[in-house]
């Protein structure tokens, strides 16, 4: 029945569609990451421990997180693109009150409010996707939509530490709320609003299916990919800031960001995650990208030349770029009738290892030894190898009751 529906709306222009949501994807989950470069700066500038630095960072993620559970129903219910535009509000007014306060402990509940914010794109924003596009350009559309979320992981990165190093800490957060609101502009004027919407759906009955999933072992085993996946991401991207400006390398903030900066080549592989897997199949995609990830990542220690290192930075962030696309597909297909909560799951299980990511990394560097800090995260990720090798079948399991 949604087929047909969406087989006779006006025609649309899915290809900006496409670069609306890419966009605000990217833009809205650079708000995770934008804390790493400022770990040490925070540190200095209010008087706490490195440790206590990077909970701006995980906090953002238990935010983030737990709000994933709670919006897809929520926009099941009142419409997907009313709830994306009122986070993109939300977050242009938290985003403008970091930037204001001067306090940590005031940082670190603004930070946990604007992840509860930026979760109102993710899992919203793929159901839109979904409901809104044909299936002939629905892969397409969602493979754009995950590299905006993968390419995030740089470009945060990268642009805070540019404007820290001119114009403070805090200006990063006055520039993310200039762009959220232009964004929520663009969301309000040129996103169609959603086909489907159900004003009678029962917010909590999704929630209540959760248990349901873990009868699911293929499920399980996904989850267990996703809890790793950008744990092992964050906790990269905090050691490496450390170790190029180290002993080995001793290079500038500057160096540093075009090092980072390196890192987008690998996540371009994105798009073409759904090409490739139709060829090779999802769970060989999945296998295979995080190899290569695990590849990069411990022989980054390993390494004292910087062309080599990022080489093996970009292979680490191509493995990251293939799993993404392919292991949502295969949450999508393995949560069959219940596929809109075993996505919200997968983003809560997802993000809820990026909280972790920043704190692993720090106890990670207290070995005193990059070669151990980099295999002991590799160590982490071959979890979700493993898990990936028990997945035994790309096929959905409607057998088990939904």
């Amino acid at each position: 029945m949604k087929q047909a529906i969406v087989a006779n709306t006006p025609a649309r222009n899915y290809t900006f569609m496409t670069i609306i949501l890419c966009w605000a994807g990217m833009v809205i989950m650079s708000s995770l990451y934008v804390t790493i470069p400022l770990i040490s700066l925070f540190s200095d500038t209010f008087g706490v421990s490195s440790t206590q630095a990077a909970t701006a960072g995980s906090i953002f993620s238990l935010g983030f997180a737990i709000g994933c559970l709670i919006y897809g129903p929520l926009s099941e219910k009142y419409g997907r693109k009313k709830v994306i535009f009122i986070g993109l509000i939300a977050l242009t007014c938290i985003s403008l009150l970091i930037g204001l306060v001067h306090d940590f402990s005031w940082i670190i509940v603004f930070r946990g409010l604007q992840g509860a914010a930026a979760a109102t794109f993710s899992p919203v924003a793929l159901a839109y996707a979904v409901e809104m596009f044909p299936a002939e350009k629905r892969v397409t559309s969602i493979g754009f939509i995950t590299t905006g979320f993968m390419v995030a992981g740089i470009v945060g990165q990268v642009i805070s530490g540019i404007i820290s190093q001119y114009y403070g800490w805090n200006a990063i957060f006055f520039l993310l709320a200039a762009v959220y609101i232009v964004t929520a502009v663009l969301v309000l004027k040129f996103l169609p609003k959603a086909d489907f919407q159900n004003p009678n759906s029962s917010i909590l009955e999704p929630i209540r299916n959760i248990g349901k999933l873990f009868a699911r072992k293929n499920l399980i085993l996904a989850y267990f990919v996703a809890l790793v996946l950008l744990m092992s991401f964050v906790s990269m991207s905090t050691v490496l800031g450390t170790y190029l400006s180290g002993l080995t390398f001793g290079l500038s903030a500057q160096e540093i960001l075009y090092v980072r900066s390196a890192g987008v080549l690998g996540m371009l592989l994105s798009p073409f995650a759904g090409v490739l897997a139709g060829r090779f199949g999802t769970l060989k995609i999945l296998r295979g990208g995080l190899l290569l990830a695990i590849l990069g990542l411990a022989s980054l220690g390993l390494i004292s030349s910087l062309t080599l290192l990022v080489v093996m930075s970009v292979i680490f962030t191509a493995g990251i770029a293939l799993v993404g696309p392919a292991l949502i597909t295969l949450v999508g297909q393995f949560g069959g009738k219940l596929r809109g909560i075993a996505v919200s799951v997968y983003t809560f299980v997802l993000f809820g290892g990026t909280s972790l990511g920043p704190i692993i990394a720090i106890q990670s560097m207290r070995t005193g030894s990059f070669v151990l800090t980099f295999i002991l995260l590799a160590l982490v990720l071959s979890i979700g190898f493993w898990a990936a090798c028990l997945i035994r079948s790309d096929a959905p399991q409607e057998s088990v009751s939904g």
